[in-house]
């Protein structure tokens, strides 16, 4: 598995560019300049038609700079949901903005602490006019960048089943409210409806197919940013063993201390092989449909196997982060746990990141149920 020199060239200007544009204003040069939130979409909708291995560069790249840019709720889950909704109509209209970076959008499904489908209660019902409006009630959590988004797209059970829908985000009934997250470098909101007004996106019912390819999709996206910082925090804390000084010699020359970076960088290169192994698997799936995860199990062929790699790869690099941040932490000592330095964020990212989208323990139960290895 091994990246083209175009992507690797992707990789250098998006470093390049994080390194001059820190924060929230590197969203406009990220889009503007590379065209990175019209990376996954198709060139007829003003895209640039690449995938999955293109997605994983400019996750990873975020991932090392904890960057605030709303990459994955806009450039991954929305525009990945509207691409698998099949509704070309929809499409034409939105994707081009969300492609430009001058709209930014926000998939709202996750309830009750959990990302999986069927656990959707949020409903919506055919509105009384008889014009294809349908009414939306429900709670909605986790949404990325929910408060700001121009474009909400939320997912509802109907008569047919789960299905997914266009709401105003100022619309009557809608009320968003920001979340306090203990990963202060992600925005997320929560979201009210109450007999919202909404649009169908796609056909009545197919909501849970598309929520499960847009899973499989987000963790392999996400699973890239967890090896980005994952790296830079080893990276930092290499760097602060070379010139910490105890008992007159640096910290790094200690083999207790070479033991522990050794174990980390282990971790950050097997977490490497699992997100690339996903990112691989998704794009040799792209052209062969969207089926992906059924139920709580994982199965088929190309989309089965794209499945199965994505969740092991948000269970091995969330624990894989997890763990190296928590390194990072220790071998920095007192400064590790200060505001004047960046080791607590990364480490609140880790344990934040590794709930989001599922946790490692349920990535692992979906695994099993797809290998009919659970009782």
């Amino acid at each position: 598995m091994r990246l083209t020199e175009e992507q690797d060239e992707l990789r250098s200007a998006v470093r390049s560019l994080l390194e001059r544009h820190r924060g929230a204003d590197a969203w406009r040069p990220l889009t503007q300049q590379i065209g990175a939130a019209g990376l996954a979409v198709p060139e007829e909708y003003g895209g640039a038609g690449c995938g999955a291995l293109e997605v994983h560069v400019v996750m990873e790249e975020l991932g090392r700079e904890l960057s605030p840019v709303p990459y994955l709720g806009s450039a991954v889950l929305a525009v990945q949901a509207l691409l698998a909704s099949g509704d070309k109509a929809a499409c034409a209209e939105l994707l081009p903005g969300l492609a430009e970076g001058t709209s930014v959008g926000a998939l709202a499904w996750a309830e009750g602490g959990t990302w999986d489908p069927d656990a959707i209660r949020a409903t919506a019902t055919p509105g009384p006019a008889g014009d294809g409006t349908w009414r939306v009630t429900g709670s909605k959590e986790h949404i990325l960048h929910g408060a700001t988004a121009d474009l909400l797209l939320v997912a509802a059970r109907t008569t047919e089943g789960v299905s997914l829908f266009r709401v105003p985000v100022n619309g009557a009934g809608v009320r968003r409210s920001a979340t306090v997250a203990m990963d202060g470098t992600r925005d997320l909101a929560r979201l009210e409806l109450v007999g919202a007004e909404g649009r169908l996106v796609g056909a009545a019912g197919d909501g849970g197919r598309v929520l499960r390819h847009v899973l499989d999709l987000a963790c392999t996206a996400l699973a890239a940013e967890q090896v980005g910082a994952a790296e830079r925090c080893l990276e930092l804390t290499v760097a602060y063993a070379k010139e910490r000084v105890q008992f007159g010699r640096p910290i790094g020359s200690f083999q207790a201390v070479k033991h522990r970076l050794a174990d980390a960088y282990v971790l950050v290169e097997s977490a490497r092989t699992a997100a690339l192994g996903a990112a691989f698997a998704a794009a040799g799936a792209s052209g062969a449909g969207t089926a992906g995860v059924a139920g709580s199990g994982v199965e088929g062929s190309a989309e089965g196997e794209a499945a199965r790699r994505a969740a092991v790869a948000k269970s091995a690099c969330s624990e894989a982060f997890s763990t190296v941040a928590g390194e990072m932490i220790q071998l920095h000592g007192g400064i590790g746990i200060t505001w004047e330095h960046d080791a607590h964020l990364y480490f609140k990212r880790a344990h934040a990141a590794a709930q989001l989208f599922g946790s490692p323990a349920w990535h692992r139960r979906r695994i099993a149920a797809g290998l009919g290895l659970e009782p």
